[in-house]
């Protein structure tokens, strides 16, 4: 009955395998499992004499996954730097042999970031224009960008805007778009947001209500909706994307790749949510980027400009993704007034102004008042009449002598480049460089390469930082570093709290830091499932037709709070076997005192084969329950997937801990029994 339920809720092969696929499966995996654990219990007895007999060789062992796991966890360099210095210092240089190379490859350290992205089902497409397009040019573009994008067929709405009212809140300028873009769930689902299975013939091509038949790449072209198809409790999944697409990634892709428009420029992979959190924090509509200060926007966007040609070549940056604010390109009608000329008609320079404001602007002459509402009243002239700057001219500007003077003869028109908007902070002006990162590449780890790069084009004199200006990175990996410190307290807080409860138990220093060593293993343990997520050659096999890469969604983990609230959780987990044993030995040695080293053996083994079968029993209910959590695709599989890597990695490894608890007890007693004669 298990299996079944597991077969029927958890559907790992996914919808498009039969359902007595999924439940052979799921039968083989879980056989496998409580196989491994049955030998593991066969032969635990003989494994731990062994063990105990040979306490350095098995020591080895735990050791070295110690050193595995710090590798993965620090990287290569970090480790063993001081002893690449130590060559520098005799002129050898041993950072390019190939052995040095390929170990830094193989274990550059984990990457971090603040959260792993949510998937909300929609994107958010935010290129911009240039500064000089008009009101006309970008209403073009937006309905342009909007009929492209609705003609993906995995995309069920896309709706553009330009700009943002000018206001104090949030003013953006008509030349940045901002285009939302819902896609479709990859089965048909309905009203209740379960999938929906549709009847089909031999050939698995589905039905429709007017009797035709159409293969699922057929339908989906033909914009064929669930009204359209016949419903069957015992038929198959409408899958709304084509083949070509098995990700929202390979949607963004298809997006990028016809919002390719002249005069627009690229955007960052956002999403809604995720977006106004961003510019909320920091202003900019991306999840990193530069912002440069300075006296003045000339010199600020120079300097951004030339950040923007650095920052293309940083290889963990992605170069279409890198943009620089033009700040000074919008054109600007200046209108400068003719001193000499309004002063041969008796005129001055406030009546000119006057009548440009009430002309051009508009002026308030009075305000209507509408119950506890009150709305000016402005006058202005007709919008044919002041659009242009040749009819501008033809304004007539009337003398003290009762003469009507065009405007044209008194102020000189002339148009000149400004900014399109000023933005500042703590009182400076600000530009902003806007990049994002390639796939498989931490936002730490990018942000501090791209600074390393800048830094040494700095040192190199290649860039030239102009006197006022300074630069800054910001943007949602700043959220990290502040998580990192507050992780820094909580993580040996809670490994504290772990061991004082331990100590209370046990009423041993010693016992309890044997017991400890099971969450070292552990963390080890997480850390090298993390590493082999990362791993190409790891799981990268098909079964049943579905690679397990792909199943288990395997890629590059960073470590970010998920990561960290996963392995606080496998901490409090992986000491319940080390309790478990170590509880049962105290009461075995309390009871009978051994009197030699073999009484001491017989005595350890005895104490763990009485509790090897609740210890398995709780490490292979953990993994089986973690096992659906890996392979999940739906909303908060984001969150959920880090979080479970470290406990399941930790628990397998884990499984050391059933010897090295009992070694380290029988090592303990083994001194005592030398020590006292």
């Amino acid at each position: 009955s298990v299996l079944w339920l597991l077969a029927t809720y958890w559907m790992p092969l996914g919808a498009g395998h039969a359902f007595i696929t999924n439940l052979v499966f799921v039968a083989l995996v879980v056989a496998l499992i409580l196989g491994f654990f049955y030998l593991l219990e066969h032969y635990y007895p003989r494994l731990l004499h062994w063990a105990l007999a040979n306490k350095k060789k098995f020591l080895a062992l735990p050791g070295f996954l110690f050193l595995w796991g710090a590798l993965i966890w620090l990287g290569f360099n970090a480790m063993f730097g001081f002893i690449a210095s130590g060559f520098d210092a005799i002129g050898l240089n041993i950072r390019a042999t190939k052995p040095w190379a390929a170990m830094a490859h193989t274990f550059p350290g984990i990457g971090k970031e603040f959260m792993p992205a949510l998937d909300e089902g929609s994107f958010l497409l935010m290129p911009t224009s240039m500064p000089h397009a008009g009101i006309s040019q970008n209403k073009r573009v937006v309905q342009q960008l909007d009929m492209l994008l609705a003609n993906i067929p995995e995309v069920e709405l896309a709706v553009g805007k330009m700009g943002r009212v000018e206001s104090a809140l949030d003013p953006a300028p008509i030349s940045m778009y901002e285009n939302i873009i819902n896609y479709k769930p990859e089965y048909l689902v309905n009203e209740k947001g379960h999938r929906e299975r549709f009847r089909v013939d031999d050939q698995n091509r589905f039905f429709l209500i007017s009797g035709d038949t159409l293969t699922n790449e057929e339908a989906i072209m033909r914009d064929i909706t669930a009204l359209d198809l016949v419903p069957d409790a015992s038929g198959k999944y409408f899958r709304n994307w084509r083949d070509t697409i098995q990700s929202p990634d390979d949607i963004w892709n298809e997006i990028v790749g016809i919002a390719k428009l002249p005069g627009v420029t690229s955007a960052p992979k956002l999403q809604p949510i995720e977006t106004r959190l961003v510019m909320l924090q920091t202003g900019m509509r991306a999840p990193m980027g530069i912002k440069v200060y300075g006296p003045d926007l000339r010199t600020i966007e120079a300097f951004g400009m030339e950040l923007e040609n650095i920052l293309k070549k940083v290889p963990s940056v992605k170069k279409e993704a890198v943009f620089a604010d033009r700040i000074v390109g919008k054109p600007y009608l200046h209108l400068n007034i003719d001193r000499d000329a309004i002063g041969r008609f008796g005129l001055n320079i406030e009546d000119v102004q006057r009548v440009i404001e009430t002309a051009i602007g508009g002026m308030t002459i009075t305000t209507t008042v509408e119950g506890r509402e009150r709305f000016p009243v402005r006058v202005r002239y007709p919008r044919e009449l002041r659009t242009d700057p040749d009819e501008l001219k033809k304004i007539y500007m009337p003398t003290p002598t009762g003469a009507q003077v065009p405007l044209g003869e008194l102020v000189h028109f002339e148009y000149v480049r400004g900014p399109q908007v000023i933005k500042s902070e703590d009182t400076f002006l600000v530009g902003y460089v806007l990049l994002d990162k390639k796939s498989g590449y931490a936002e730490v780890d990018v942000v501090e390469k791209a600074q390393q790069f800048i830094q040494d084009k700095i040192d190199s004199s290649e860039l030239v930082v102009p006197a006022g200006i300074s630069y800054k990175f910001s943007g949602s990996y700043e959220n990290q570093i502040r998580a990192e410190k507050r992780l820094s307290i909580v993580v040996p807080l809670v490994l504290l709290i772990i061991f004082i409860i331990l100590y209370f138990q046990f009423r041993s220093v010693t016992t309890s830091l044997m017991i400890f060593s099971g969450i070292a293993l552990a963390f080890c343990g997480g850390f090298l499932m993390l590493w082999l997520y990362g791993q190409e050659w790891f799981a990268n096999f098909a079964l049943f037709g579905v690679n397990l890469r792909e199943l288990f969604q395997m890629h590059p983990i960073n470590l970010s709070v998920a990561v960290w609230v996963g392995f606080i959780a496998l901490f409090g987990i992986a000491t319940d076997n080390g309790v478990l044993i170590g509880t049962y030995l105290d009461q075995s040695f309390a009871r009978n005192k051994p009197a030699s080293i073999d009484d001491i053996r017989n005595s350890v083994v005895e104490a763990g084969n009485r509790r090897i079968k609740p210890a398995l029993m709780t490490t292979a209910t953990t993994i089986i329950a973690l096992l659906p959590v890996l392979t999940s695709t739906g909303r908060g599989a984001d969150i959920m997937i880090p979080m479970a890597i470290p406990s399941f990695g930790g628990m397998v490894i884990a499984g050391v801990s059933y010897f090295l608890v009992p070694v380290l007890y029988a090592m303990r007693e083994e001194r005592k029994l030398e020590a006292g004669g």
